[in-house]
Formats: C-alpha cells, structure tokens, sequence
C-alpha cells in the first residue's frame, strides 16, 4: 500500500525506504526485523504495520500476519478492505477456516459494497463450498457494478451445470473477447470459458479453435521468465531425481505419537485427482487436505539445491522437517487420524515423502494419457506449469511423468497405490473398494455418495467434484482425434492396446 502515514512524528524516510526494499527484494527476515524495529519506536504506523504483515503472510507466519493487519486497522490505516481482504485470503488458504474468511470480506464489502475483490474471492469461497447459486449472485453484482469485470463473466459461465448452453452467453463471451479493453489475461479467462461452452454444446472444432486461441493469450500474459516450457530442463530434473540418493528413512512414529498419518495423492493435473480425495475423505477418520503448499515451501527454503541436498542431509534436519509437517496437519485438522495433501505434482518428490514419512500412503492417479494432456490443455492453469499451454509440450511432460513414475515403482513397489479414473467411473464399487483395502481404511458404499455439501474444494475441478460419477470425461479425446493425430503418434507407446476395454 502507499497510502500516507498517519502519524504525527514520521519515521525517518531512509529506514522505511529501506525495509520496503528489503520486502521487494524478497529478503523476508530481514524485512520483518526492519518492520519491528520502525514500529517498536514509532508503533501508529499503519502502512508498516500493513506492510509488516505482508512479510508476515509470505514468510508463513500466518498469525502473526493477522495480528499486524489488525493493528494496521486500528491505526486507521487508508484503504481498510484492502485489509480485510488480505486477512480472508489467509484464513480461507493458508487456515482453511473459511467462516473467518467470509466475515472478513463481509466487513470489507460493508465498507465499500462495489470492492471488486472482495466480491469476487467472496463468490469464489462460495464455489469452494459447492454454493452454486450464492456464487452467481455476487458474480451478477460484479458485473451490475462492473460490465467490463471479464474475469465475473468468465466464473458465472464455468457455474452452468453440464449440458446444452444458451447461445446468447456464447455471443457474450465472444463479444467480451473482442472489446479493446480486454487485456490478455482477460482473453484468456474468456477463451477457457468459451471452450468449456462450445465443448458442452457439442461444437468441438469451435471448442478447440477457443482453447488454442485462450492458451495463446494466457501466454502473452505471462511474466517472461516462465511463459516458455523448456523440454531440456525438464528431462535433467528427471535425471536428477532419479540418480539421486535416497536417504535412510526416518523411523516411523512410535504408537504413542500423535497428530494425523499423512496420504498423499498425486499424478498428473487432471487425472482425477479432486475426485480422488473427496472420495477418501468421505471416511470419517480422513480429512480433505486440498493442494498443500507443505512440501513445496518446505523444499524453497530448506532442501535448496533439491534433490541434491538430500545427499548431505542429516538425520536430525530430515526430523525436524518431518515434525514440521505433522505438526502443521495437526494444526489445521486437529483431530483427525489422516489428512490427504492432494498436489498432484508432489509426484516429483515421492523419495523426499517416502524418506520423512515411511508410514506415509501414496495414492496415484492415473486416467487415459490421451484424455489427461487434453485436459490439461483445456485448464487455465498457473503460468509456472507452463507445458500446459502447448499440446505437444503437455506430452512432453506427460512423458517424463510416467518416466519418474517407473522409477519410484521400482524402488517402492506396493508403498505406491495406482488408482485409474477410467477404471472408477466404469466400475465405482469394486475399484473404490480395493482402493480401501489398499489403505487400510474400513470401506462403505455411501462413500461413493457424490456430491457432498458443505466440504470445502479448492482446486480447479470443484464443480466436477461435486457432480455423480459419471462418463462424460472418460473418453473425451475421441472427440478431439483429429486435433490430437500429432499427440497421439507422439505417445503412442503408453497408450493403451486398441480394443482395451474403456
């Protein structure tokens, strides 16, 4: 924020200049300390104290983060819903504690009713919890304060059920993408809602022709240092984790500890993932962990360079590392006895999870490769998965998956469970069932009871999630097989025999 500071006696300029420097230039502790010691000499600061809890929210320290956004409120901060929102998005992402969310930005948008953010991550709480028409509501006012919020136009449409859509929202959508003011990150949210529409209504040329046009713009819109996939790259890091050494595992927790067993779940994006954890955590002893970002930040700031410090690690780092994580699953789910952490590109760290979780279970999903790398393509996913926007590239990657995948089967063997979408969709009972077994989990037919209300779902397959098991994925790419004739020469060999049943 740059509103002007309130207090009577300013902190001299040189000093504030240099801790915002220090948070720009992302040297976080550093920027902490220099906060506190502006604000323990000149505490009615509200910018430093906003700024303080910025820090404080990317460094992790959630709470603390909390605490400063609410003395830059006290301190009569400018801009107050600024605030609130920030404080919603760390309950909502970071505490999963989404009730604490939604008052937060109800307090925001008390304050200013047409704030476009707070409206807008209020709908999309809504969507998280399955709450279709509450979303549509707050999308609608977006749009009656905003006609030109392309990004509400884009989320009201993804909300239609399945089924037929109503040519004049096409017409919209399209009208929406050729306006001049619509940058390339707007587009591109438009040309993925386009094509999710003209696929629905069955045109799958046009549907194509969206997706190809939406992932060019999504490209365009990216930062330059991660608009391009590099193929070379990718192969040494597949390289790398294979050749790296595995350290001893950790010795499980004895019987007395506490906290939750964690269950990992991953595979490539949009192979079935989302569905996968909801159907675990229809258990009752199970809780949904969504995509934590757990390992990742664990990596960033203490494996560096990864896989290769894994070499000269020692035993009590990888401890200390391990209970870090317990700890924070313990923390935002107390009480249960497992907690699923669905990332699906954790599956590029299965030797760091099988080294500091030995009793840790490993669900991998997989689905048809033709249908995953056009699903794939089909997603406006984030800029930093950047195979995603090029068909061949997604079957690049695909390919060093299943490369890195044979590996870790090879060194783990059963202490990877495989779960194939296609199979659950063609036979639920008998697949979810031995899915069970293989976990150790007591199984019960109603879990295959879809949807379930009122659990939050914060990926990108929210909605499908929360649809009955169905068909309509599985197969997709045979309506696409002219589009795809390059892909599918290209991985022919995992793909499976012609005839196989589907």
């Amino acid at each position: 924020m740059s509103s002007p500071s309130t207090n009577a006696t300013p902190a001299p300029a040189p000093l504030i200049r240099e801790a915002n420097a220090l948070r720009e230039a992302g040297r976080l502790t550093e920027a902490e300390a220099a906060y506190v010691r502006i604000l323990e000499r000149w505490p009615a600061l509200p910018d430093c104290w906003f700024n303080l809890g910025v820090v404080q929210r990317r460094s992790g320290r959630y709470q603390a983060a909390l605490a400063s956004y609410q003395e830059a409120l006290a301190r009569g901060v400018a801009g107050p819903e600024e605030v609130y929102l920030n404080r919603a998005v760390i309950y909502s992402d970071c505490l999963r504690q989404d009730e604490a969310a939604e008052r937060e930005l109800r307090e925001a948008l008390k304050l200013n009713p047409s704030y476009l953010p707070a409206l807008l991550n209020l709908a999309n709480l809504h969507e998280d919890r399955g709450q279709r028409e509450q979303a549509r509501t707050l999308y609608g006012q977006a749009l009656t304060h905003d006609p030109m919020c392309f990004l509400a136009l884009a989320r009201l449409s993804n909300l239609l059920p399945g089924g037929a859509y109503d040519p004049g929202l096409i017409a919209r959508l399209r009208e929406a993408i050729a306006r001049p003011e619509a940058s390339a990150a707007d587009r591109a949210q438009l040309g993925f809602a386009l094509g999710r529409a003209l696929d629905a209504n069955g045109d799958y040329g046009g549907a194509f022709s969206a997706y190809q046009a939406a992932n060019r713009d999504s490209r365009a819109s990216a930062l330059p240092a991660v608009v391009r996939y590099d193929r070379a790259a990718q192969e040494q890091v597949t390289e790398q984790l294979i050749a790296a050494a595995t350290p001893r595992p950790l010795a499980p927790p004895g019987a007395q500890a506490t906290g939750p067993r964690p269950i990992f779940v991953c595979g490539m994006f949009r192979s079935g993932s989302t569905l996968t954890e909801q159907l675990i955590a229809g258990h009752p002893a199970v809780a949904a962990g969504g995509e934590l970002d757990l390992l990742p930040r664990m990596i960033a700031s203490e494996l560096l360079p990864f896989p290769a410090s894994l070499a000269t690690a020692s035993q009590g780092k990888l401890m200390q590392l391990a209970t870090h994580y317990r700890d924070r699953i313990a923390a935002l789910f107390p009480g249960a006895a497992y907690v699923t952490d669905k990332r699906p590109d954790n599956f590029l760290c299965i030797g760091l999870i099988k080294t500091l979780f030995p009793d840790a279970l490993i669900v991998h999903t997989t689905r048809d490769p033709l249908d995953t790398c056009l699903s794939v393509y089909f997603l406006h996913l984030d800029h930093r998965m950047s195979y995603g926007l090029d068909l061949m590239d997604t079957g690049h990657f695909y390919r060093q998956y299943r490369r890195l995948m044979a590996h870790w089967k090879r060194l783990f063997g059963a202490g990877i469970v495989d779960f194939d979408y296609d199979a659950l969709v063609r036979a639920p009972e008998a697949t979810a069932s031995a899915l069970f077994g293989s976990l150790g989990l007591d199984w019960d037919p109603r879990f295959l009871e879809f949807p379930r209300s009122g659990r939050a779902i914060k990926t990108a397959s929210v909605w499908q999630a929360r649809e009955p098991l169905y068909r309509h994925s599985s197969g997709r790419a045979r309506h696409y097989a002219r589009q795809l004739a390059p892909l599918r020469e290209y991985l022919a060999d995992l793909l499976p025999a012609a005839g196989a049943d589907r």
